[in-house]
């Protein structure tokens, strides 16, 4: 398991990075609005305060995940808050810019006692910079978070700094990122889910001329991704690897090696045949999934939890449609392993200035138990759900809000879904069970993601040949020390 490595990047230089995970990226539990059986083994009950509440504990929250989707509802969600904990908490929730937003707070000095992040390698730079609590104690000394049901203990690892202290305590559990495909459309067209490179060529293609959609109109495009975000179960055909790999002690990233070059040449070769959206390369992963939902494109790369979304808002647009989003397993290699991407957990630090430790700590204890988890994914009560006995049931607002307030999925175990998962999200994250790792982001991977994205999007876009882009690529990393051979 990845620890947190140490850099000396100052704030200024992390200003530069992006905090993405910590934007809406992920999906929800389930679709089901009717009632069903709670199933929950915790001891305390979803609605009911966890502990006794605490007094006069304050606690600021800046966070662009947790809490009501709107301004109204984050103020309901903040009065639940201290309703089940006692504490008088306040989330800020910028509308946009989150990130520079965190690397002001933290470089200004400004108090907070809880940030959500999700980028370990910025992690790291904060924990170098000494703007971040040691936990060490805090978590090894809780019965909720030190128990193996409530975070496993293999997991705490990527929470840890090179020294092994806790530095930060998870938020929900991460999933991973696969193709996605239109089931529908492979079953229309009569065609099988592709398990080599020749078979997704076949597919792709089909979906770009075989009009999928049957509107008579030659206007779909068999992929789009953002960039390269996540191209990780294409990549795995030629067994690279994304983010740094160790070699032997030395760095290398495998996307910038001669391995890579023939995949580099297959985007090209779809862009240039019209198979993949040729917008891909400046799209944000808003504008690739309207594209999927619209019936634009029959493949697009993104996380587990999406196949669900897909799924449910399709459904909930209209109940008889036909539309089935599928995830699909990485390719094989040549050796026959799967690469497949594990994303960068979603965590809350305590900054070191936090003016109410105390309460942070009681948060995060509460926000693993079942009340917390409940909030976190059902959202308020009366508000998102009603619960009679051991029923819930979703408001209108709670089925447009997804079940998803910050906390899609969780790591308790002894707490469990009370509507199941959204379609197709299971068969998901048994993929990522099976096949996905983390990537390593060691010091200066943003400065070296940057140097990849610059190459590879112009190989993949045709803009530049191949072999010639990786060998620039190349070149320009190891000239500027970001990677050992």
């Amino acid at each position: 398991m990845r620890k947190v490595w140490m850099t000396m990047s100052t704030v200024a230089v992390a200003s530069t990075m992006l905090l993405s995970g910590c934007g809406t990226e992920n999906g929800t539990n389930d679709a089901a609005n009717t009632n069903a059986p709670a199933g929950n083994n915790a001891t305390a009950g979803a609605n009911v305060p966890a502990e006794t509440p605490a007094a006069d504990m304050k606690l600021r929250i800046l966070d662009a995940n947790v809490g009501g989707k709107t301004p109204e509802e984050n103020t309901k969600f903040q009065a639940e808050i201290k309703r089940l904990t006692g504490i008088d908490a306040s989330i800020e929730k910028p509308a946009s810019d989150y990130d520079q937003k965190v690397l002001t707070a933290l470089g200004s000095g400004e108090k907070y006692d809880l940030i959500e992040l999700s980028d370990l390698g910025k992690l790291a730079t904060f924990v170098d910079q000494g703007v971040v609590t040691d936990l060490t104690d805090f978590v090894t000394g809780s019965k909720v978070l030190s128990d193996p049901k409530v975070v496993p203990t293999a997991e705490w690892g990527q929470l840890k700094d090179k020294d092994g202290k806790f530095v930060a305590v998870f938020s929900k559990f991460q999933g991973g990122t696969m193709p996605i495909v239109r089931k529908d459309w492979l079953d229309k067209l009569g065609l099988q889910e592709p398990k080599t490179l020749d078979e997704y060529y076949n597919v792709l293609k089909a979906f770009k001329e075989k009009d999928p959609d049957g509107n008579g109109k030659n206007d779909t495009y068999g992929l789009s991704t953002s960039d390269l975000y996540d191209i990780q179960g294409f990549m795995s055909a030629a067994g690279v690897k994304a983010h740094y790999v160790m070699k032997d002690g030395k760095r290398t990233i495998p996307y910038a090696t001669e391995a890579a070059v023939p995949m580099y040449a297959w985007f090209a070769k779809l862009v240039k045949e019209g198979i993949m959206d040729p917008n891909f390369v400046t799209n944000d992963t808003g504008k690739m999934r309207n594209l999927f939902l619209s019936d634009r494109v029959g493949m697009v790369t993104y996380w587990d939890a999406w196949v669900g979304m897909f799924n449910n808002t399709r459904k909930q647009a209209d109940p008889n449609t036909k539309f089935q989003a599928e995830a699909l397993e990485g390719i094989p290699g040549a050796d026959g392993t799967i690469l497949m991407r594990r994303g960068d957990p979603d965590f809350w630090i305590i900054p070191a200035n936090a003016e109410h430790p105390d309460a942070a700590k009681k948060f995060l204890e509460f926000w693993h138990t079942e009340p917390g988890i409940t909030l976190g994914s059902l959202g308020i009560e009366n508000e998102d759900y009603t619960k009679e006995g051991d029923a819930y049931k979703l408001t209108p607002t709670g089925t447009e809000h997804n079940m998803d307030h910050g906390v899609p999925f969780w790591y308790n175990q002894n707490v469990k879904y009370p509507f199941g998962k959204l379609p197709g999200v299971q068969e998901a994250q048994d993929l990522v069970t099976k096949n996905a790792t983390l990537e390593l982001s060691l010091p200066g991977w943003p400065d070296a993601e940057k140097i990849v994205k610059n190459y590879a999007l112009k190989a993949m876009s045709g803009q530049m040949d191949p072999a010639e882009a990786v060998k620039k690529m190349h070149e320009e990393l190891l000239g500027k020390k970001l990677i050992d051979e």
